[in-house]
């Protein structure tokens, strides 16, 4: 008699644990799936609030530089330190009056991009960097590292924060 008790236990038991898990896992498909199209909208928005600013980098357009920065920016570099705005914009300048172009192009490949709330993405990446002196040819002068942090403001992406790292410790040039 106990043992019969016993079993019809543990299969009264282990339906309700089937039946359960079987919902959470739909729920938790669900939810995956749902915070994965987010994250293919939110990949798609900031890949394309980057490659605008960085076409605006690549193009010396200090005009569109500036409007894809939020007003409190700060640049941290590994080997640079921290620079707000105005720095930054002052180095852009100066950047782009040298005798020399520097390009940025990103390896998609190595793009992650995470919703943040409602107003803020993470972004993750490696990049690399190629210099042309005056009269030369394009050569490339690092591989670098990079984390931002974007914010959307009035529905425009905008980069807030920078950290850029790897600079004394990948193959660069």
């Amino acid at each position: 008699m106990k043992s019969k008790f016993l079993t019809t236990a543990f299969i009264a038991l282990y339906s309700i644990t089937l039946v359960y898990g079987q919902q959470t896992v739909k729920k938790i498909l669900k939810d995956s799936a749902q915070a994965a199209q987010q994250q293919t909208e939110i990949y798609k928005a900031i890949f394309k609030a980057d490659s605008q600013l960085f076409n605006a980098f690549n193009n010396c357009d200090s005009t569109t530089y500036k409007r894809a920065l939020t007003a409190d920016f700060e640049f941290y570099h590994d080997q640079g330190g921290l620079h707000y705005l105005n720095e930054e914009l002052l180095s852009f300048k100066e950047m782009c009056n040298r005798n020399s172009h520097i390009r940025r192009e990103l390896l998609k490949e190595t793009l992650e991009v995470y919703k943040i709330g409602e107003n803020d993405a993470l972004e993750i990446g490696v990049h690399r960097f190629f210099h042309t002196n005056k009269g030369e040819t394009e050569h490339l002068s690092g591989i670098y590292k990079f984390i931002q942090i974007w914010q959307k403001e009035e529905g425009t992406w905008k980069l807030k924060r920078v950290i850029s790292y790897g600079h004394d410790k990948m193959n660069n040039n």
